[in-house]
Order: C-alpha cells, then structure tokens, then sequence
C-alpha cells in the first residue's frame, strides 16, 4: 500500500490462486491488487508476466508488480459470457475475435518461462481412458488422436493466454478486456479452442451445431485461422477439460453434450 501509494483497501474476491482488493490511489484512481497464493504463485506470476507483456491491448493493464503482488487495472464492467447467456453471442464471438487479434499482435521481449502447449495437455495424454464412461471413450481416443496430429504438424508459435473464453473478458471503457491467463506458449490457433465450451451456464447453447460452425467460420474469416485446426483444437481441448474434472471428480456432462458435435463438425471440415 505504501509503495504505491494506495488508500481504501476493500477485499473484493478470494479465489484458489489468489486474493484480489479494490484500491485507491492517491484519494482517486480505482485499482486492482492481486495477491498470489503460495501454492498457485508460479503459475500465477506466468500468467502475471504475459498479462504485462501485452501492455494493456486487449488485455486489463498491469502498472507494477513487487514480489507476489500485481497492481493492475481495475476492471467493473460485466463478462462477455453476459451477453452470450442474453441472445447476443453472435456479438460475444466478434468480440472474443477482436480481443485474439490484440493479443496475438506482434510485440518484442515475449517471457521466456512460458508453458508450452503440450506439457499443458499432460492429462489427456496421460489419463486412462477406464477413467471414462463406457459409452463416451471412443470420445477420448477420437480426441487424443487429433490432439497428437496437431502436435505433431508444425505451427507458429507464440504466447497464449491460455484460458481464454466469455468469462474471462470484462468490459470498461477501453472496450473488452482479457484477464487471468495461464501464460502458455504454442499454436494460435488453441486461443479460441475454450470458447466452444463456454460460456458458464450455456450449455445447449455449445451444443448446437450451428453455433459451433458459426464460431469456428468467424475465428476463421477474422483471425485468418485454419477452420478444420480450430475445430481440432476444440475438441482436444474439450477432451482434456473432461479429463482434468474427472481428475478432480467432477461431472463432465458439458463435455460430453459438445464433444460429439466437436468431432462431427471437424469430420466435416
């Protein structure tokens, strides 16, 4: 508080990884503290990392950081998972498209610690597929196939945010803002694989096919993407969210709802 000068420190949020406060600076300016939590600080300063390297465009601005605390950019506006929960996802998809383009722009000096992609797929590949429902685990052979061709063709590659979907962009006045990522390095063209899944609470909504070829012609036409990598990045992606609740006992009822639509709309590309 005393380094940046900050007054009226309000507790606003508590999260497995962090604390997050609301603050003053100097009587005026809002601003954001994110204190990391021991057992989560290496991934969260990654993320903390890349979330600077973008310099505010596309993504809530960091002013500072000293040891395990950020100081950034406050952000109050709503999710776009907002408006894609409303009837507005065809323009949840514009934005999601328009904030890729920002955080995919070309910048110097990118960190040197980032995850790559595939150690970040460590549990598809490494689960067992008895871990699966009976009935759902030609889903997960189909899944990890794709997902070791992707690998296994080369890509560009370059930061990632890395979770990257409706919830986890925020309006302001600056437009629409991407914040906590994972700080991952690999294929662009995995930056929108989340979104299919998303948003929260929508899931016959991903599930339907038409949305999903309508999101992956958009990722398509406006970010320059290859439609058919988009979409197998989709649902390796979808695999693995599956595999990562099985891990923790979770219902994977969501994944299952869209991986066979996944699958089918990537037969087809």
């Amino acid at each position: 508080m005393i380094r940046w000068s900050l007054t009226k420190s309000t507790p606003v949020a508590e999260t497995p990884r962090s604390w997050i406060f609301r603050v003053e600076q100097n009587g005026r300016n809002v601003a954001a503290l994110k204190i990391l939590k021991p057992a989560a600080f290496e991934d969260e300063r990654r993320g903390g990392a890349l979330l600077a390297w973008y310099g505010g465009e596309g993504a809530a601005t960091v002013f500072d950081s000293h040891g395990d605390t950020v100081f950034m950019e406050w952000l109050d506006g709503v999710p776009l998972g907002d408006a894609a929960r409303n009837g507005r996802d065809d323009e949840a998809t514009i934005a999601i498209a328009t904030v890729v383009s920002q955080l995919h722009k070309p910048r110097p000096d990118a960190p040197e610690d980032l995850t790559p992609l595939r150690e970040r797929f460590r549990s598809l590949f490494e689960t067992d597929v008895r871990a699966w429902p009976h009935t759902a685990r030609d889903l997960y052979a189909r899944s990890t196939g794709i997902a070791i061709r992707l690998f296994d063709k080369p890509s560009a590659q370059i930061p990632l945010h890395g979770d990257l979907h409706h919830d986890n962009i925020i309006s302001s006045g600056r437009g629409w803002l991407a914040i906590d990522p994972k700080g991952l390095i690999g294929d662009p063209a995995y930056e929108v694989a989340n979104t299919f899944l998303n948003p929260l609470g929508a899931d016959k909504l991903a599930a339907e096919p038409r949305r999903i070829a309508a999101l992956a012609d958009a990722f398509s036409s406006r970010l320059g993407f290859n439609r058919k990598r988009v979409l197998g990045w989709a649902a390796a992606h979808a695999a693995l969210s599956a595999c990562w609740d099985i891990e923790d006992g979770n219902p994977i009822f969501g994944q299952l709802a869209v991986l066979p639509q996944l699958l089918a709309a990537y037969d087809q590309a």
